[in-house]
């Protein structure tokens, strides 16, 4: 008897059968196929993207022979210390210390070079350069001690414009000087501090005896007779009217919320950027009516530069957001490595999109009603100006020996159903003449660059609509 062996059930389902082996034959031939058609393709596509890039740099004078490291490599919060092995510069700090050897204020051209160690760098600037050389042709320096003018993108903290004047030291940059009496300036940060803290509208009936430029104790009590008079919130804000802010700092946010808010808005805080730049200094006592001084801005303690001032306009325009200010775009080294990229950072949320929208209405009213008001006569029927909603903040005081009158105006422009935004801080220190006034200055940087704006778009809609 021949014994014929069988297979179990088991067996037959562990090992496929002909038609399964030859189908899985058929199948692994295929997917081999697939990934070495995908391998040739991925080659393809890195091979056609460094082509391309070379060919663009190329047309633009620049040679770059690490396109992998730009755009391939970890942010720079994940690979922080390898960049800097690398030899990349990985903040702010190290830009200072490579450019500290140079100038960037008052500059006519948006590319610099920049010698350190022997090694040459090229430094491409966030300057609008059209914009720059016409505010630097616009500076009257006959009746000036000082003169500080910042321009800025306030969505992203870019410096459009760095202009300075110092009579006394020709080679300082009074930009990112901190020495400068805030005065009514600090009424941006009071006004934010009570529409937030307690609920101020435009429209809120304030009152206050006395002049409306003065601040005597008697002026901080609460009286009310004939001679006591009332104005909404936003009047007193556009009027710059000091015991209206003084008894707001003393009755209803005291020494906690100022310095609260101060903190939000960038006082006493250091602010990041490639130029070293002193913090803004406010300091409050535990004396209520040094706190009235303090909200009204009638005092010489509080201190800020033309730069920090643009910073805060812009935070109003920009949804309460506080952005970290920034003059440089990029580095590259002589061998066309970019080695420093900069990145828009937010410093702080100021304060809320809701409030800004608030602040922005005061501001608007300076312009309209407001101190501001004779500088932006007829600004309404200005083919540019017409174009814009415009806000801003006056700020004046004597120098601590009176020979010399601090001008401030801190200011916004932006499109009326458009998306363009502009700030500006200026600082001008008359000595025994006036001469032409902080607010002036705004109103052209304005103009010109909303001029240069509108032109640009309009010549490309033009080209556009002949396609």
């Amino acid at each position: 008897m021949i014994h014929r062996t069988t297979k179990t059930d088991t067996e037959t389902l562990d090992k496929p059968g002909w038609r399964d082996y030859q189908a899985g034959l058929k199948w692994s031939a295929t997917k081999n196929k697939l990934v070495s058609r995908a391998f040739k393709a991925a080659g393809l596509f890195i091979f056609i993207l460094v082509a391309g890039y070379g060919i663009i740099s190329g047309l633009q004078g620049i040679s770059f022979s690490h396109l992998t490291t730009d755009y391939f490599s970890p942010s720079d919060g994940e690979k922080r210390d390898a960049a800097s092995d690398r030899g990349l510069l990985s903040d702010k700090k190290h830009v200072q210390n490579l450019i500290n050897n140079i100038s960037l204020v008052n500059l006519e051209h948006k590319r610099i070079d920049v010698f350190n160690n022997g090694d040459r760098y090229s430094v491409d600037t966030t300057l609008d350069i059209p914009l720059q050389k016409f505010i630097l042709k616009k500076l009257d320096t006959s009746t000036a001690r000082y003169i500080g003018i910042v321009g800025m993108d306030p969505a992203t903290g870019k410096v459009l414009s760095m202009v300075s004047f110092d009579k006394t030291d020709p080679s300082s940059n009074l930009c990112v000087d901190s020495k400068f009496p805030a005065a009514s300036i600090f009424k941006i940060v009071t006004a934010s501090a009570a529409i937030e803290k307690n609920g101020f509208s435009p429209n809120r009936e304030l009152k206050y005896n006395g002049m409306k430029h003065t601040l005597y104790k008697s002026q901080l009590k609460k009286k009310n007779n004939k001679y006591t008079r009332r104005v909404s919130f936003q009047d007193s804000f556009a009027q710059s009217i000091n015991p209206v802010f003084g008894k707001i700092g003393v009755y209803y946010l005291g020494k906690t919320a100022l310095e609260e808010y101060a903190e939000a808005f960038g006082f006493n805080q250091n602010i990041n950027f490639e130029i070293q730049v002193d913090p803004s200094g406010v300091h409050l006592s535990d004396t209520p009516y040094q706190w009235a001084e303090i909200a009204c801005g009638f005092n010489q303690d509080t201190t800020i530069s033309p730069l920090h001032g643009a910073m805060m306009a812009s935070a109003i325009v920009n949804q309460g957001r506080l952005m970290e200010p920034a003059i440089v775009v990029r580095i590259v080294d002589e061998n066309g490595n970019v080695i420093y990229r900069n990145k828009s950072v937010s410093m702080s949320q100021a304060i809320s999109p809701e409030a800004s929208k608030t602040l922005n209405a005061l501001m608007t009213a300076t312009i309209s009603s407001g101190t501001a008001k004779k500088s932006f006569r007829g600004y309404r029927k200005d083919k540019v100006l017409s174009r814009l909603n415009i806000g801003g903040k006056t700020g004046s005081m004597d120098n601590d020996t009176h020979d010399a009158r601090y001008d401030w105006f801190v200011g916004f422009a932006e499109e009326k159903g458009g998306t363009a935004k502009f700030a500006v801080a200026v600082i001008v220190a008359h000595e025994k003449y006036i001469g032409l006034r902080a607010s002036y200055y705004a109103r052209t940087a304005m103009k010109s660059y909303f001029s240069n704006y509108f032109a640009k778009n309009e010549n490309l809609a033009s080209k556009n609509k002949n396609q």
